[in-house]
């Protein structure tokens, strides 16, 4: 389904509204962020106040809004203008991608916290976490056409707009500072025209076409009468370290959206789409920890069928380390096709460089580990902080350890994400995450100096140039408790990156073997962090990197940049699983002139090419795992795996009754792709029994295509592994021919 939207510059002009889709300005993003882009991570009302005059917006209560950066738990004034005013900044930094804050409407009302000697905190969702209205900008950060505006600012400049968005829950719907009390957690949407349409004036913002004195409209309540089914409502997780309690129960007393709603399911995916429509490039997904998977899925697929194409789709599997969920978190983007931020990269970096934990052999492990547990590490998104951790300063205060890990993240595999106000050394009012969110604009100056914003600009410009940071390999070359060398490799582009994480100590690394030709190579960071020339000499007939010495807290980066020439050479998908006939966008080099791309034996058809990029259509093919290659002239790429799916994706619940031992878990496979096509080993989310009393009974939702019948059993694997299949018969079932459709089977009994 895919709605219109009016936009009517008066009330009156109903019957001449300008009429626009989904597609109006999709057309206009700059394509999806790859790990060639280094992202910078904005709190929108954080940074810079563009427009003093949506600090307070009409109907806004002023107390939740402070503007001096003292009270964090209040509105601070930044805003899309503020952005636009800050592209010089960004720019000069190398910054190509932005991580904004929700851009849609918030709950817009102070949020009391009481306290048990009677006081009370005021609190206001300046986040952007707590939404109310998914079809109007949030007012204290302007309105769609300032949204539009620094889209369209942003863009060109070339940087690409990627929005936090929510769809797990809306606002806090109990307060568990009040035994529990009703709150809020509603959520709202514009008036609608005679057809159905949503209505927006010339601007892209919400009228008051009915003349009710509003332009919300309640649409969902938990504590109300109005479809309160739309939330699971089953209270706080609190100590449930179970998938269930993660999945099902709130986070926070935030109202937890019933993903297995088809309702829910279509209003968040057309929810998501309008704001595609906008031109953006990508969504950083909020708490996918807390989601159904199947719902996941279906949404990404949705967004990326719609027009425009592949977008880049990330989110918050949060974890510690070592953590339970480790294993989930790791299998999160082969379920849903929605990547990760690397969390595990930022614990091991915090313990590496923070905290002093861990060691470098730690830091090497942990990159020989990753490349084995992710399917695509070099799409997962890199960090040393964020808003939900503490800053690294607060960690460790040295400043030169921060550089460090700063230098470490962007030249690493991924896509490196940097916090707002890094590069200015914030410290932050506190160790909490919320002291980290500072208002840049009075905390810091927008120094373009700083040694940190330096190390950005210089290693982002490597990204772009040089592809061994951005699709290569990661080989260790030398490590110790101390220093780390390194080697990023795609074909014969290669960088070496060599690290001592010392303050106290220098080493002596010794000769190590490469494949680099002979001479000397620069220090791309030019002795930012104290870096040399390094050299590559011959001994007995073998090319080595001569030893050297590095000192306290040196990092050196060598660049070793060939051509590749004219032959095709796949770095990157940008979308790794989709429906036929969808737009993704390959990266890589040789793409120029005449060029033919593969799923598997069939010919795909080609949008567009240049040297570096390929936009194709999926074509016709069975569904399942396809091999995508690029032919030129006589000369064929490498290959990168595509998991097509079968049809547009909703979900069927499945249910079986099985007395388990320790250790066991219940899961189906079946004849289809999203099932396995019967392999076990595919089988990778386990079925969910909550309740203690009826521990037997199993139940989870899976993504299977619409209209579509299917064979399948279910299987019990147990710690060690081994499968045991239910006897009897191949069961089957037909999922719903409706787009979002649920299908919910009944009870059924282990064979």
């Amino acid at each position: 389904m895919r709605k219109i939207f009016s936009k009517a510059t008066t009330l009156g002009a109903l019957l001449a509204l300008f009429v626009t889709s989904y597609s109006s300005t999709a057309e206009n993003s700059l394509g999806p962020v790859t790990s060639k882009d280094v992202v910078y991570q904005i709190l929108t009302d954080r940074f810079y106040d563009g427009d003093s005059n949506n600090n307070t917006p009409v109907g806004s209560p002023s107390q939740i809004f402070d503007g001096t950066g003292i009270d964090l738990k209040l509105y601070q004034g930044g805003d899309f203008k503020g952005i636009i005013a800050q592209i010089p900044y960004l720019k000069n930094m190398g910054i190509t991608a932005v991580w904004i804050s929700a851009p849609y409407a918030n709950r817009d009302e102070p949020i009391i916290d009481y306290q048990p000697d009677g006081s009370q905190i005021t609190w206001s969702s300046y986040h952007g976490y707590h939404v109310s209205n998914y079809y109007k900008t949030n007012p204290h950060f302007g309105g769609m056409k300032d949204f539009t505006d620094m889209v369209a600012a942003l863009h060109a400049n070339g940087i690409k707009v990627i929005v936090d968005f929510v769809s797990n829950h809306t606002s806090r719907w109990q307060n568990p500072t009040n035994n529990y009390s009703a709150e809020n957690g509603r959520l709202y949407e514009p008036d609608r025209d005679i057809y159905n349409n949503f209505s927006f004036n010339i601007n892209g913002d919400p009228i008051d076409l009915n003349n009710d004195g509003s332009i919300d409209n309640l649409i969902a309540d938990p504590n109300g009468s109005l479809n309160p089914d739309w939330f699971h409502r089953k209270g706080d997780r609190g100590s449930d370290s179970s998938r269930f309690g993660y999945r099902y129960r709130d986070l926070g007393s935030l109202a937890d959206f019933t993903h297995e709603l088809p309702a829910v399911v279509n209003y968040l995916e057309e929810a998501a789409i309008f704001w595609k429509s906008k031109g953006i490039d990508g969504y950083r997904h909020d708490a996918t920890l807390h989601m159904n998977p199947a719902f996941a899925k279906g949404f990404r697929d949705a967004i990326d069928s719609a027009s425009g194409g592949s977008v880049t789709h990330f989110g918050e599997f949060f974890i510690g380390k070592p953590d339970p969920k480790y294993a989930e978190y790791v299998s999160f983007p082969d379920r849903t096709n929605i990547n990760n931020l690397d969390f595990e990269f930022f614990r091991t970096i915090t313990n590496v460089f923070g905290n002093g934990s861990e060691d470098m052999n730690t830091l090497a492990n942990f990159y020989q580990y990753t490349a084995n547990d992710y399917q695509y590490e070099n799409q997962t998104v890199t960090f040393i902080d964020n808003h939900d951790v503490p800053r690294f300063l607060r960690v460790n205060g040295d400043q030169r350890s921060l550089d460090v890990a700063l230098a470490t993240s962007l030249t690493s595999r991924g896509i490196p994400n940097i916090y707002y106000g890094t590069e200015q050394y914030v410290n932050g009012h506190d160790a909490s995450e919320n002291g980290g969110r500072v208002f840049l604009q009075i905390d810091k100056p927008f120094d373009q100096t700083t040694r940190a914003y330096k190390i950005i600009k210089k290693l982002s410009d490597l990204r772009q140039v040089n592809d061994a940071l951005a699709y290569g390999l990661t080989s260790v070359l030398y490590s110790t408790a101390d220093v780390l060398v390194m080697s990023r490799k795609f074909y014969d582009k290669e960088v070496i990156v060599a690290i001592n994480r010392s303050p106290f100590n220098s080493y002596i690394v010794p000769n190590l073997a490469t494949s680099l030709p002979l001479g000397n190579y620069n220090d791309i960071l030019t002795a930012e962090l104290g870096g040399d020339t390094g050299s590559v000499i011959s001994v007995g007939g073998t090319k080595q990197i001569a030893s050297f010495q590095l000192n306290q807290q040196e990092v050196s980066v060598w660049s070793y940049n060939p051509s590749l020439g004219a032959s095709p050479r796949i770095g990157d998908l940008t979308s790794v699983a989709g429906r036929q006939g969808n737009e993704i966008t390959i990266s890589g080099t040789g793409f120029d002139g005449a060029i033919q791309v593969y799923f598997g034996s069939t010919l795909a058809t080609v949008l567009t090419n240049s040297y570096n990029k390929i936009k194709v259509i999926v074509p016709n093919v069975s569904a399942g795992e396809q091999i995508v290659t690029v032919k030129k002239d006589t000369i064929t790429s490498n290959d990168f795996t595509f998991n097509v799916l079968s049809d547009d994706q909703n979900q069927m619940i499945f249910h079986v009754q099985k007395a388990t031992e320790l250790g066991q878990k219940v899961y189906v496979v079946g004849s289809i792709p999203e099932l396995g096509s019967w392999d076990p080993a595919k089988a990778i989310d386990a079925f969910h029994n909550p309740d203690s009393v009826q521990w037997y009974d199993w139940f989870l939702p899976v993504s299977v295509p619409k209209s579509t019948t299917f064979q399948y059993k279910f299987i019990i694997k147990d710690s060690a592994g081994s499968v045991t299949w239910e006897g009897g018969s191949n069961r089957s079932a037909t999922s719903s021919s409706v787009i979002n459709g649920v299908t919910d089977l009944p009870q059924a009994f282990f064979q």
